[in-house]
């Protein structure tokens, strides 16, 4: 079932039957990109699969990640009508995720933050910089080769051509404003000040390869969280649900369940 959220302003799947899953997807990527795990999550709980503001047919949101994240906390409440939920971010979904669960701290009752962080190095707010840079002057194309090589590792690339040239379809019908106020924001963010106030239970799984949101980033969340561990997924990177979702939900479910 497709609905609207958020007095009208978010786009939302609603699949299977059970306590409430939310799962928000990655900047480069959209709510497809759980297609190969949202059978397996729908025979437990009911799932909402949102396009984040400015995605599909969702209104963009202002007030940079904190706009985004309070947006999304509406939508959510509407759909878990006072039942406890469980939350899922990849990569700039997770970031969203964090900030929501910041802000408000009874929105979810278990958070999951598939390669995702509190705050970049340097060198990657520069690489977030950079794809704004980028896409500003010459568009998404620009940046797609870039974007691709952020979602999966070389080897993956090599071994799945068909998939990397789908998702970069789907990449390059983004709104261009959209990535580039992302990508600003991201260069920006820090929410390591933020994190001893989360005290819901968290599960960091990270891919061992990704290049996106690199180990360090988790190690790093998980030591500032009061309640948290981390899954390193060895030879996965940025997507690990589109890599290898037997894996990807053998390491979440227990933890959602």
């Amino acid at each position: 079932m497709t609905t609207m959220l958020a007095d009208g302003a978010i786009e939302a799947e609603i699949i299977g039957d059970g306590p409430p899953l939310v799962l928000l997807h990655s900047l480069l990527a959209d709510a497809s990109s759980f297609g190969l795990v949202t059978a397996e999550l729908s025979r437990r709980f009911r799932v909402l699969l949102p396009a984040l503001p400015g995605f599909g047919r969702s209104a963009p949101a202002g007030g940079g990640l904190a706009g985004v994240a309070d947006r999304m906390a509406v939508a959510i409440q509407a759909f878990s009508s006072g039942q406890a939920v469980r939350l899922l971010g990849n990569g700039y979904g997770g970031f969203v995720a964090l900030q929501a669960v910041i802000g408000h701290p009874d929105l979810a009752d278990r958070l999951v933050l598939a390669d995702a962080g509190a705050a970049f190095s340097e060198p990657g707010r520069e690489a977030f910089r950079g794809m704004a840079r980028g896409a500003a002057a010459k568009g998404l194309e620009a940046i797609a080769d870039i974007a691709m090589r952020r979602l999966f590792a070389p080897d993956f690339h090599a071994a799945n051509p068909d998939l990397v040239a789908e998702r970069r379809r789907i990449f390059l019908r983004s709104d261009p404003s959209v990535i580039i106020a992302a990508c600003e924001a991201l260069a920006a963010l820090d929410l390591r000040h933020g994190l001893p106030n989360v005290r819901i239970p968290v599960l960091a799984v990270v891919g061992e390869q990704d290049e996106a949101t690199p180990l360090p980033m988790s190690r790093e969340l998980v030591a500032g969280l009061p309640n948290a561990r981390l899954t390193i997924l060895d030879g996965l990177a940025h997507v690990p649900q589109l890599q290898a979702p037997d894996r990807f939900l053998a390491a979440i479910l227990p933890f959602l369940s």
